[in-house]
């Protein structure tokens, strides 16, 4: 785990945009709960309920290159979506970053840590 962010690879088995990929698990059952397509700045992810302002998984591409991909990442990050960076930024710049704390230290930042751990385990046993 890198400071502050729990991160699992996980491969499929055939190439997936992230639509796609969306489109099998969407209606799946998932500890952390029902995944969702969010627009983050200029890109799209596939997140899950949010435990809190600095808590959240989100499911990305791990390759650099064009669609469609084989490898993902399942990590925990702050909860996507423009109007959650521009909530975030704001609280970062007047507390000089100490707002971002609950996301790195506390019970939820461990709670998402295992749920990332889960997450990824329950997508590996979907096969995709």
């Amino acid at each position: 785990m890198a400071f502050g962010f729990k991160i699992k690879k996980l491969k499929t088995s055939r190439a997936y945009t992230l639509e796609e990929l969306f489109e099998q698990i969407q209606d799946k059952t998932f500890t952390a709960g029902q995944p969702s397509l969010t627009k983050h700045s200029l890109t799209t992810v596939i997140t899950f309920p949010p435990l809190d302002r600095n808590n959240q998984i989100w499911l990305m591409q791990a390759q650099m290159s064009k669609p469609p991909y084989t490898q993902w990442q399942v990590y925990k990050n702050q909860p996507a979506g423009v109007e959650n960076m521009v909530v975030n930024e704001v609280l970062e710049q007047l507390t000089d970053g100490f707002s971002r704390l609950s996301g790195v230290f506390g019970n939820n930042a461990k709670k998402i840590e295992q749920l990332v751990e889960i997450t990824a385990n329950e997508l590996e046993q979907l096969n995709l």
